[in-house]
C-alpha cells in the first residue's frame, strides 16, 4: 500500500531526528549574521527563522507523539515542570491545545509579517496591520487565562526537552512479557570488589554533608513533583490578581494603539506602558517559595522590562548613543571590530521595525 508524503516525512524526520535537529540549530545560528550582509537580508533572516520555528513546532509534536507510543524511549532527565504543566493542559482540552498553538505561530511570523507590510503598504496601514496582531494575541492569551483560570505561561506549549538521539529507529513493537527470572546483574557490578571512594565513606566529626547526600538531595522529591500537573500553578483567587494579568495581557494592545495613534511621539506611549507594567507587578499576588513554575514565570516577566531599554525616548536618548560609542571605540580594535560591525547591523532594525524589541 502506497503511503502519503506526509508519512513518509514523519519517517524520515523519526529515522533522521537527531541529524535534522543540528541542522535546525545551525541554521538558527546562521541567522544572527545575517543583517546587513546583502539587501533584505534581515526579511530574509527572519523567514528564515519564522520557518524553522513552525518546522520545530511541527517536529516537536511528532517527536512527543513517537515518546509516547515508543516504551523503550524514555527521558534521561524527568521532564521540567513547565513541560508537565503545559502538556498535561493540552491533553485535557483540546482548546487550550489550538490556542497555545495558533499564539505561538502568530509569535513566530508576526516580524515577518511587519517587514513585509512596511515594504508594501503606508506607515498607518502597517500600524493597523501590528494592531490586529496584537489583538490576535490579546484575545488568545484572555482565552487561555479563561479556560485555566491562571497566569498564562510563556511560551504555552511544552519546549523540545528531549534528545532526538534516544528515539528508537526501529518500528513499534509489542512490549515483550515480562519474565519471573530475576534480571541479570550486569557484568561490570558482579566482580566490583574495589573498596568504596573515600569521597562517599561518612566524614568524621559530620562538619560537611556527604557528597552522597547531596546527590540524593538532587533526587529528592519537591512538592511540585506531588501535585497534579495541571495545577502545578495555583489558579487566581482575588479580583486583584485577576486585574494584574488582564494589565498584564492588555499592555502590549494599549502601547501599540497609542504608537498608532502618534507615531513621532514615543514618550507617552512609553510612560504609559511602563506605568501599566508596573501597576501589573504591584497587584498579582506574591508566590510562595514551593511555587517553582510561577515565580519562574514572574521573573521572566521581571527580565522583559529590560526591553524598554530599547524603546521610544529611552532607545532614542539613553541606550543608542551608549551603544555608538561602543562601536566607533572597538570599529579599529582587533576581534573587537566585529562587535562594532555586528552593533552597527542591529541598529537600524531596531529603529525602524516594532517587533525587535517587542514582549
Amino acid at each position: 500500500m502506497a503511503t502519503s508524503p506526509l508519512a513518509r516525512y514523519e519517517s524520515f524526520l523519526i529515522s533522521n531526528a537527531s541529524t535534522i535537529s543540528t541542522i535546525e540549530s545551525s541554521l538558527r545560528s546562521l541567522t544572527w549574521f545575517l543583517p546587513g550582509r546583502f539587501r533584505d537580508a534581515e526579511l530574509a533572516s527572519e523567514a528564515l527563522t519564522a520557518t524553522l520555528n513552525l518546522l520545530s513546532l511541527y517536529h516537536d509534536t511528532l517527536l512527543a507523539r513517537r515518546l509516547e507510543l515508543d516504551p523503550k524511549s524514555k527521558p534521561v532527565l524527568p521532564p521540567s515542570a513547565h513541560s508537565r504543566y503545559t502538556r498535561a493542559w493540552a491533553k485535557r482540552d483540546g482548546r487550550y491545545r489550538w490556542a497555545a498553538r495558533l499564539l505561538e505561530i502568530v509569535r513566530f511570523v508576526e516580524l515577518v509579517v511587519e517587514m513585509g507590510m512596511r515594504r508594501k503598504f503606508k506607515a498607518k496601514t502597517v500600524w493597523r496591520g501590528i494592531f490586529v496582531l496584537e489583538s490576535i494575541k490579546a484575545g488568545l492569551r484572555l482565552f487561555l487565562l479563561k479556560l485555566t483560570r491562571r497566569p498564562v505561561l510563556l511560551p504555552p506549549i511544552p519546549e523540545r526537552e528531549m534528545d532526538p538521539a534516544t528515539l528508537s529507529l526501529q518500528p513499534l513493537a509489542e512490549p515483550e512479557p515480562e519474565s519471573n527470572t530475576p534480571p541479570r546483574t550486569p557484568d561490570h557490578i558482579r566482580n566490583n570488589h574495589a573498596l568504596p571512594s573515600p569521597l562517599l565513606t561518612p566524614p568524621k566529626g559530620g562538619a560537611k554533608p556527604m557528597p552522597i547526600e547531596e546527590y540524593l538531595m538532587s533526587k529528592a522529591l519537591s512538592s511540585d513533583d506531588l501535585r497534579a500537573p495541571t495545577r502545578l500553578v495555583d489558579s487566581l483567587a482575588s479580583p486583584k490578581d485577576w486585574m494584574a494579568e488582564a494589565l498584564f495581557i492588555a499592555r502590549p494592545l494599549i502601547y501599540v494603539y497609542l504608537l498608532s495613534r502618534s507615531p513621532k511621539n514615543k514618550s507617552r506611549p512609553l510612560v504609559v506602558s511602563l506605568a501599566i507594567e508596573l501597576i501589573s507587578r504591584n497587584l498579582r499576588r506574591p508566590p510562595p517559595a514551593s511555587a517553582q513554575l510561577e515565580r519562574a514565570e514572574y521573573a521572566r516577566r521581571d527580565r522583559d522590562l529590560l526591553w524598554y531599554l530599547f524603546r521610544g525616548a529611552i532607545w532614542s536618548d539613553w541606550t543608542r548613543p551608549k551603544l555608538d560609542a561602543v562601536m566607533k571605540k572597538t570599529e579599529n580594535a582587533p576581534l573587537l571590530g566585529l562587535l562594532s560591525a555586528f552593533i552597527g547591523d542591529w541598529v537600524p532594525l531596531i529603529d525602524e521595525y516594532y517587533y525587535y524589541t517587542a514582549t
